[in-house]
């Protein structure tokens, strides 16, 4: 459904796309080296670094998916992140200081030092393919909106914002994404307030009408409260919170690469709080403006609204109740917070394909200048994978956009947590054990995406929520390879000073 095209909201668009574009243009001048273009010569403040955080993680998916999962359903979802404070504590005092150690870019160079290369190259692979479908599928949701204003088709809307995301990020580097990261987060915050205070404002009795009628249809749930391996209850989703922050946190490289780009340890700490401090409010905000849609449609009924898509609801009341300039404001918060993740995630793909792939695999001992190109045609290329991904997405069925990315954590996120934690947390596990591991907990993953898929005769599929599966592939690593280890406690020769909270010496 096509809305009017106004003109001050084209024109505030416009501003918002050219400040990013010669955003770009400014930060390609600073870029000489590859650690000017992967961590900017790491000399980033802490609060810089986390807004640039919260920019990055807080995607469209958070502008778009959560508010329509609030209004088809209930706050379920928001389990997932209530653990957020937790586990950024955990990384405060444990993990960042592992990626600190020696100048690190990547965060598989850390599986490269404590395993050795397989692990490495399999974290590597494995974040390649989870942040290309996670890309994809954020394009798509930005593209919504545009194709909204414009009315073009989603695949020309499609092509055209992946290549302008994609000029600014090759050009600019991580300097170009921060930066824009801060300022696209900021959008973000100031559009989901608009939002929520225009919303509240035009609902007769305002925030507590909202509140009571939320409460009447049991929008505020947080799921039911009992323990089910095939529901998305309470515990399934904080189970999968869990496992999901505790990767990000852990071994994230988009997490790992601004932990590098910080001027000291202590910036990156600083940085880490202020993200988890402003996260878990933001994502609430997002729900409530769910909830608030639909209060507001019960007392503004809109034959409209059966005919959309849950994604497409927020984009609707934008352009049909909001004035201009403000819905053209709240346009290019959400074009943000595609952006803002976009950006991030070619960058992180292009860094770890030069650092963990490049240099000591595919193309040893070239100079730095050689490196550096090759980054900005990784970038190139990401990019027309992830503008061919969301073209996918434009044409498959799907629930909530915010539902297939859970699912897709899952079922695609393998054994990277396990990986990094059992060698935070443990001696005992060696390469040898981690690769058998990793070996027998891909294959088990193999098998349980085959199942959700239908493919397996029914009496061999295990009954669990696709939700369950990372934290079934992610036991099975640990079990099998802590048991590897033990079993041969006495053949591990490799020094592991500074490797594990054990042998701390080299953390610095």
């Amino acid at each position: 459904m096509n809305i009017e095209i106004r003109t001050a909201d084209v024109v505030t668009v416009l501003i918002y796309l050219v400040g990013m574009l010669l955003a770009g243009f400014y930060f390609a001048r600073k870029n000489k080296t590859t650690e000017d273009y992967f961590v900017g010569n790491r000399s980033f403040s802490g609060w810089v670094i986390g807004l640039s955080m919260l920019g990055t993680i807080v995607s469209s998916a958070t502008f778009l998916a959560l508010p329509a999962a609030a209004f088809i359903l209930d706050w379920r979802q928001l389990s997932v992140n209530l653990v957020v404070p937790f586990i950024a504590v955990i990384a405060v005092i444990i993990f960042i200081p592992f990626f600190r150690r020696g100048n690190l870019t990547s965060a598989f160079e850390y599986l490269g030092d404590r395993y050795g290369q397989i692990p490495r190259m399999y974290g590597t692979v494995s974040f390649i393919i989870l942040q290309l479908i996670r890309m994809a599928q954020i394009l798509f949701l930005v593209s919504l909106v545009i194709q909204f204003l414009t009315g073009i088709s989603i695949v020309w809307v499609i092509i055209a914002t992946g290549v302008f995301i994609g000029i600014y990020t090759i050009l600019g580097g991580i300097e170009a994404v921060i930066w824009t990261d801060v300022l696209q987060a900021i959008i973000l915050l100031l559009g989901g307030i608009i939002c929520i205070t225009w919303i509240v404002w035009d609902v007769p009795g305002g925030f507590s009408a909202i509140i009571e009628m939320g409460q009447s249809f049991d929008k505020f749930s947080l799921g039911e409260m009992r323990f089910d391996l095939n529901e998305r209850t309470f515990y399934t989703v904080l189970i999968l919170g869990i496992i999901n922050w505790l990767g990000i946190y852990a071994g994230d490289q988009n997490m790992v690469q601004r932990y590098a780009s910080a001027k000291s340890t202590r910036e990156a700490q600083k940085a880490t709080l202020l993200y988890s401090a402003i996260a878990l409010p933001m994502w609430t905000l997002f729900f409530l403006i769910g909830t608030a849609l639909f209060v507001f449609y019960q007392v503004h009924p809109n034959a409209v609204i059966s005919q959309l898509e849950s994604d497409q609801i927020l984009p609707y009341f934008i352009f049909s109740e909001l004035p201009p300039i403000v819905s053209g404001i709240i346009i290019s918060a959400v074009i943000a917070a595609a952006m803002s993740t976009m950006d991030s995630g070619v960058n992180a793909i292009s860094t770890v394909t030069v650092v963990d792939l490049m240099k000591p695999w595919l193309s040893k001992n070239k100079s730095d200048q050689y490196y550096l190109k090759s980054a900005h045609r990784i970038a190139a290329v990401v990019t027309v994978l992830v503008i061919m991904g969301a073209i996918t997405f434009s044409q498959i069925e799907k629930e909530s956009m915010n539902d297939i990315s859970l699912i897709v954590t899952s079922v695609f996120g393998g054994c990277l947590m396990g990986l990094f934690l059992l060698g935070f947390f443990t001696n005992k596990v060696d390469g040898l054990s981690a690769v058998v591991g990793m070996t027998i907990a891909v294959l088990f993953n193999i098998y349980l995406g085959l199942g959700l898929l239908g493919v397996l005769p029914e009496p061999w599929i295990i009954g669990v929520h696709s939700y369950w599966v990372g934290a079934m592939v992610n036991g099975v690593f640990i079990v099998v390879a802590y048991t590897m280890g033990y079993i041969r406690k006495g053949k591990r020769k490799k020094d592991l000073t500074g490797l594990t909270i054990w042998n701390k010496e080299r953390i610095k």
